[in-house]
This record gives structure tokens, sequence and C-alpha cells, in this order.
């Protein structure tokens, strides 16, 4: 009745939400699947049966965020990691700027009829290509089966040996739980299989038919949107609930409908689309709520643009954003191996229940809370940056933006730059050339895994002006770090079959491996010259990517500008060295003949772009992919792994620990207990990210983090990432709030720091609040508005709650991140409308009590006493009764736990 009655009880009732899927990746999986190993640890010692613990609701999770790049077209490193390791032994020395044109191997195949040279490349990849299954890629001269890339099978072979003891764990877990699928590394990232091979669209259980939904502990779960699934990301610990049978409880939302008319220019990619929608979502405040896209323009998006404008959901804030079933869809799951009789029993089921799609009948178009007009003929081709998603900027004005960038002060738009110092040049010299760099020049170049690859038009793009480009006389600078990180296999078939691969090679754009990459800091080190020279210089040098997150200090602490990019475009500024360049005006190079070659020269036109999408982009490449994934690969089917109940924890790892989440665990709740003369641990201001409070990158040698590791013998180049890390307490508490970007206003710089105010000493984060766990003082966070933006992270709760936070107060929070604190166990306090503690006249210094009614519930005002006399209230951020119920029991993990006694 609550849902019949839509209109009036919005944002007022809350209802349960059974989804019929999960989806994890490994980054935030594993934390959850550690969760599950100590929760049976501590059924068993209250007494209960630890075989019970269960998902209850069908799970797969995705090995796609372990991928590094250790190998890629500058140089082969020595097993390095971004975190630590040096580049002081090369295994193998490559000299890109002397690679000399040549026509791409087919490595000795069988049959292969063509005059192409089977040369040293073939030879060394063959040892790795038997040791590992891939996605066979296709000669792009002959169409016959080749090895993958030697970068590929040797960026996998260094995966497996750094994660083993994560892998184990995941194949122990697959072995104990049921209702637990895990697709191994190297088959492709989380959002892929979710749209490749996961989805059902309608599930079909005993004759029962039911509408396909899913929910993940990604943010960009909502990629699946787009084929007209419901699905949205969660907070890793609520999503153990829901794997547990639970329902999520969801404030009936308020439904948006984005009207789409018009059709984009041909100049428009669909990343132009995706961040022109973004920005006007954004603006128009659809933060927790429906988004349901309709109108005439939405017939004119392939699935494939609708998922990746799906994809960025979480970046203008709606929960998620629809795109209903329709001929469209019906036509693509045709395509990708739905048989005739589950399209047509799909089709008639969808109809019945007013689910499907028809542009005709305008009569049938549902009634929405509000309604959002964006006309696609008005978008033109924008990048992003140089700091935030959200901060868009159109392709014709990006010199003058940039530049403008140059002179504002330091902020999420501003470097700060002297006007004197804004034309420096600094020489430098790499591999026996000297270059040119300055303010502006693009370092690190990377068409990742993350928002585009899911959309064959964008890549085949990038693809088609490699070509045009390399056809021209075109390079790249070989000290750019370019690196290409398809989604799946399918991406590097049809990249490989239509013929463009090797010219993305070419210029750099090696296919590196399959998973998340550049895009969460899992970057190799930029060569120590251009490194030296961006010091020496104080320039902003720029990384641009196709991804969706570019928050400052994400890619490389070096690289203080990043841009988000459409493919294509990656590949032109890659090209151009720079981002201080005008397309329109400035030509991208010079050919052998003195020729200046600009941008529309080499961009390919829609009808060249449709032409090769359709012969290429085929039902065959699915097929294909769906048969590697039920095959798996050869390491992962070879790797051991227990098979006992509990599993047997090693103490000495590093990468899997019993958490300690459990360990006051009694069988009945303790009843709420006042926060009294907490200490601010960090007085924090506006948009402070996931990646500020757990950073999922490198490990930094100076930070606390790393010096646990190194007492536990491990040297820099072994330290792995963060996200690599996730199963492991004591790393990621001394990681949370590690980023070197953090900006403390008790610090007033960017630093990983905080002040321990009983001694007056500056510490790191963690230090100090070890201090005051010593000393039995609580702790609180004071934050502005939007805390927790970005990234769905567990941790980004879990950290500070093992570090003594208690409570955190703030302006506004991001939805995803909020429930984390709940579920965790840290009350989320909201200023009242219009103030904070500036306005409230706190410094941070103060100590502060709370006291919280055992009568709690959502929206109650609360007072706070400081030890100076004030007094101001708060707003107890609860949104629902099953919040409150959650936070008596001291977090999810508690009431789950409970249940099993």
């Amino acid at each position: 009745m609550n849902i019949l009655d839509w209109k009036t009880k919005q944002n007022n009732v809350e209802v349960p939400f059974y989804p019929a899927r999960v989806l994890l990746q490994d980054f935030t999986g594993i934390p959850a699947m550690v969760d599950f190993a100590a929760m049976r640890e501590a059924v068993k010692k209250l007494g209960g049966d630890p075989m019970k613990v269960h998902p209850a609701c069908p799970t797969d999770l995705t090995v796609d965020h372990s991928l590094q790049i250790d190998f890629s077209k500058c140089a082969i490193q020595n097993a390095p990691n971004p975190g630590g390791g040096d580049l002081q032994r090369p295994l193998v020395k490559v000299s890109p700027q002397k690679v000399q044109p040549r026509k791409v191997p087919c490595r000795g195949q069988t049959g292969c009829k063509g005059p192409c040279d089977a040369g040293e490349s073939s030879r060394n990849s063959g040892k790795f290509s038997a040791q590992i299954e891939n996605t066979p890629i296709l000669c792009p001269f002959h169409l016959q089966p080749v090895p993958e890339p030697e970068t590929v099978l040797k960026n996998q072979e260094v995966e497996f040996g750094r994660n083993r003891e994560r892998l184990q764990f995941f194949k122990w877990g697959s072995k104990v739980f049921r209702n637990v699928a895990v697709i191994p590394p190297g088959t492709g990232m989380a959002h892929q299989m979710n749209l490749e091979y996961l989805s059902r669209v309608v599930f079909e259980v005993k004759d029962f038919l039911y509408p396909d939904s899913v929910v993940g502990t990604d943010s960009h779960t909502t990629m699946v949107n787009g084929l007209g699934i419901l699905g949205w990301g969660v907070g890793g610990i609520e999503i153990e609930a829901v794997m547990l049978g639970m329902p999520v409880a969801l404030t009936l939302p308020e439904v948006v409908g984005c009207e789409l008319t018009g059709l984009a220019s041909p100049l428009a990619t669909s990343i132009d689309v995706v961040l022109s929608i973004t920005k006007q979502l954004r603006q128009a405040g659809v933060a927790g709520k429906f988004v349901e896209f309709f109108g005439t323009g939405v017939s004119q998006l392939s699935v494939a643009d609708r998922t990746t404008i799906a994809n960025m959901c979480p970046e203008y804030g709606a929960i998620l954003s629809f795109f209903p079933v329709d001929n469209v869809t019906l036509k693509h799951l045709k395509h990708t191996g739905f048989d005739k009789a589950k399209l047509e029993s799909m089709e008639a089921y969808l109809k019945a229940v007013k689910l499907f799609r028809n542009d005709q009948i305008s009569s049938e178009e549902p009634e929405y809370t509000q309604i959002i007009q964006i006309d696609l003929s008005s978008i033109t081709p924008y990048v992003s940056g140089p700091k935030r998603p959200q901060d868009r900027v159109a392709i014709t004005n990006m010199k003058s933006d940039f530049q403008a960038c140059l002179n504002e002060k330091i902020g999420f738009k501003g470097f700060q730059i002297a006007t004197e110092k804004q034309n420096d040049i600094v020489p430098v010299e790499y591999e026996g050339n000297e270059y040119r760099l300055s303010h502006g020049s693009v370092v690190i170049a990377a068409v990742i895994s993350c928002t585009n690859n899911c959309n064959p038009s964008v890549m085949l793009a990038a693809g088609l002006l490699a070509r045009k480009a390399v056809e021209a006389g075109l390079m790249v600078k070989p000290y750019i770090r370019t690196s290409l990180s398809p989604g799946s296999g399918m991406v590097t078939h049809y990249l490989s079959s239509s013929g463009v691969l090797p010219y993305l090679s070419k210029l750099g754009f090696e296919v590196v491996g399959y998973g998340c990459s550049t895009c969460v800091g899992n970057t190799a080190p930029l060569p120590e010259a251009i490194r030296n020279a961006i010091k020496q210089g104080d320039l902003v040098a720029c990384g641009v990517l196709s991804g969706n997150k570019n928050f400052e200090g994400r890619l490389c602490d070096c690289v203080r500008a990043n841009y988000l990019a459409s493919p294509p475009l990656v590949v032109a500024y890659a090209i151009a060295g720079t981002v201080n360049i005008d397309f329109q005006t400035e030509p991208l190079g010079i050919d052998p003949n003195g020729k200046n070659i600009y941008l529309h020269d080499v961009w390919p036109t829609r009808e060249e772009l449709q032409q090769v999408e359709e012969e290429y982009v085929i039902s065959s490449m699915f097929k294909e992919l769906k048969e590697k994934m039920e095959k798996g690969n050869k390491r992962w089917n070879f790797l051991e792994a227990p098979e006992s109940v509990l599993f047997p924890w090693d103490l000495k790892s590093t990468y899997i620990r019993c958490p300690s989440f459990f360990d006051k665990l009694a069988k009945e709740p303790v009843s709420l207990q006042p926060i009294e003369n907490a200490h601010v641990l960090l007085y924090l201001g506006d948009s402070v990210t996931t990646d500020h409070i757990s950073p999922a990158g490198s490990i930094a040698r100076n930070s606390a983090a790393a010096k646990y590791l190194t007492n536990k013998g491990l040297t820099p180049r072994e330290f792995n990432s963060y996200g690599a890390r996730r199963g492991n307490d004591a790393v990621m508490t001394r990681g949370t709030f590690a980023n070197i970007k953090l900006l403390n206003k008790f610090i007033g710089k960017p630093a990983p720091k905080t002040v321990h105010f009983p001694s007056g000493q500056t510490l790191d984060v963690f230090e100090a609040a070890e201090l005051y766990q010593k000393e039995g003082i609580p702790l609180i966070i004071l934050a502005g508005k939007k805390y927790g933006l970005g990234s769905s992270r567990d941790w980004t709760a879990k950290g500070p709650f093992l570090l003594g936070v208690k409570a955190v107060i703030a302006e506004s929070y991001e939805k995803i991140h909020k429930s984390h604190l709940i579920g965790i166990g840290i009350a989320p306090l909201q200023f009242l409308p219009g103030e904070n503690a500036n306005v409230l006249g706190l410094t941070g210094k103060e100590q502060f009590s709370v006291s919280f009614p055992q009568e709690l519930f959502p929206g109650i005002t609360l007072d706070i006493k400081t030890n100076t006399g004030k007094v101001f209230s708060v707003i107890a951020s609860f949104e629902n009764d099953v919040e409150t119920t959650i936070y008596k029991h001291g977090g999810i993990l508690n009431y789950v736990a409970r249940r099993f006694l």
C-alpha cells in the first residue's frame, strides 16, 4: 500500500527490498568474505553452529581489482609495485621510440597464408601462453587466433603470484559457502561481467518469473540499469546482511523522469553525453532519488550508450538511473546469446506487468515526481577536471580553462602558479632524446576498464583515430605512460578483429591486462627523469584517462591535474602531448612531409563507427566470452585451497587476518552508551572523498601501514596496494586517513597528519588515534558538506571505527558512506541547516559530549555539549527504523551474528 500511495509516502516510509542477487568485486568483496569467515568463528565461540553461516542470496564475486601495470610499453619492470617498487633492475629494456613499423605477427599460426612475420615478440610470448589460458585474439590481417600480448601474460603472472594468499582465500570461500561463485582474475571487470554474463533481465525459477535485480559493493553496479535491471551499490557492510537473506531497507524515494530528446552531434561520444547528463542531473539535485529515462531520445541510444550513462549514476548522486526494457534492449540481448524462446517469454512477461517501454504509445509514460528535460543535440564534446568529475570543460574551451586553472588559487579548479612561471619549459633527456616539459604536459594517458569499455563505439572510435593518426605519421612521446586495460576479452577481440589494435599498440596503447588499474592508482611509476623534471619545474603535469574518477593525487603523487575524457580524446591528447592546446586552431602534430595534422583530420565519422561496429561487434564475441568464463583459466583451476568449515588463519599472513569486530560480541546488545569528553581526531572541509578516508592505491614508504609491513619483514616492492590488503584490518586501520592530499584544518596543508591535543604533538593520524585509545579518550570527526563522496568502501567506516571514532558531525553525507557508518556503529550526526563548525565558532580543540535516548528514532535532534560550555543541536541522521536498530546492536555485523544465536 505504501508503494501504491507513492505520491504522498515518498521520503516518509521505508519499504523492504529483496534483490535477486549480489555482485562483489575483490577490493570490497574480500572484507565481506573475511567477515563471513570471522563470523563463523564468533558463532562457534558463543555456542552456535558455524555451518549455518552461508549466503542466502546468490552471490557472484569477480576478482578484477588486483591488476597492477607492472609491464607496459615503456619498460618491463622487475615486478614492481606502485607503492614502493624501484626501477633499478628491469628484466628487459625496451626503447619505445626506436620501434620500427612492422606487421603484427600471426606468431606461427598454422594455415596463415599471409606475409606476416613471426618475430621475437612471438617467441617470447609462447612460454607464457602455455601457462595461462586467455581470451583468443585474432590476427588483424588474417583473422586467425593468436596468443595474448606478452604484456598481458606477464601482468597476469605477477598478479597471481602477488595475490596468491587472497586468491586461495577466495577459492576456499567458493568451496565452503553455498551460493558463492568466484570469477577468477584475467576474465574481466565486475560491471562488464555483469552485463555480458551474469544478467538475466528476467529470472525464471520453477516456472515462476520475476524481474532481475542486483545490489553490489561497488557504486557502479548501476551500469546494469541500462539493460532494464534494477541495481545499485550499497555498503560492503550492508551487503553482508543482504547475502544472509535480509532485505535492503529502502526509504521510498522520489522518482525523477529524465526526458531525452534529439540526437547528439557526430563529435559527441557517449562520454560527452554522460558528462553532460551528469552535470545537469547534479544541478537538478537528484541525490537519493531514482532516475528513469524516457522520451524520443532514448530510442536513439544503444544499450551500450545507456549502460555508459547509467554507470555514472553515482557521480550525480542518484540511487540508480533506469532505462526500461524496450525493442532496442531485446535486439541487443538477441545478439548476446539469449535464445528466441527466452526473449519471447521475457517480452510477454514485461508487457504483462507494464515494465516494457513502448515509444509509440506516449499515453503510457509513467508518472514522475518531477521531469527534467535534456536535448541531446545541444551536447558538445567535453572533458572533466582537473580534480573532480563534475567539473566539465568543453573541448573548445580547454586551453583557456587550463590557463585559468594555473592562475586560480589552490582549490578544486586552481593551482596558483605565478604568472612569470606559467610559460616555463623544463628540458629533459629520456632514452637518448631531449624533450621539453611544461605546464599541461601529458605524462599519463590511460584507456581503462571503468566507464567506457561497455560501449563498443567509444572504444572503436579510439582505435579508428589511432589508425588514422599512425597512417598520417603521428606518434606518442615515449615517456608518456600509455595503457589500454579493457573490461573483458571481448573488447580486445573486437579491437583486434576490426584491425585497429595494432595501431593502438603502435601509439603505446598496448593491452596491459583486464581489470581496474590506473583509475585506482595501480599504475607503474613515471620514469625517474620525468619525475625529476616535474619536481624541478614545479610543473602541473597531467593525466588523461577514460574513467570516472580523477580526484587529486589518485593517479600519481606528482601528477596534479587529471582529466576524464572519452577514449578517442585520450589518444588525441597523448599524441598532442599536452592539454594546453586548442584543437580547433592548433595541430595534433606534423606529418613526415611537414603538413599540420588537426583533430578533425583523424576523427572517425559516425558512419565509419557504425559500419565497423555492425561488422565486428557480433554475437559470436559474447558467446566466446561466456565459454571462457565457464572454463576458467589454468592458474585458477590448479590453485590449491583448504576446504575446512573454519578458515585456517595464518598468523604470519599480511593479507588475510581475522578482524577484531566480534571480539566483544555478546549474545544480547547492551544499552546505548553516551559519548563523553571526546576529542576531535580530524577537522575536515567539504567534499572529503572515500579516497581521502581509505585510499585504495599504493602504500607510501613513510606511512604507518608501511612501518607495520616492514616490521613483518616485507620490502617496499612487496607492499602491494591498500585495496589488495583489505583483508587485513591492521593494515587498513593504519591506512585510514593516510591520503597525502588529506586537508586537515588542524595542520593547514595537505598531509595525513593530525594533532594529539593532550600532548600537543603533530602525528600520523593512526599514531594519534592509538595514543587516544591508550588514554581511553573517545574520538569524533568534524566535517563539511558531502562527507564520504566517491566509491563505496566499507573500510571508510571500519577504519575510523577501529581508530576509536564514535561519531561524525558533518553538514551532509554521501548516502552510501552514511550507511557504512551506521553499519559499523558510528553515529552520523548532522549540523542543523545553515550551521557548521565555523558558524558555531568551534575550533575543534574542544571536547564534546552527547547522550543517546534508548528510544532512538530517525531524525531525532540531540544536544551536544563542549567543555567550553557551548551547547548546540544536531540531527541524528538515521533514515529508518532498521538503521536505528542496527546502530543499537553496535553495527550490522553484530546484528547479523546474533541472528545465528
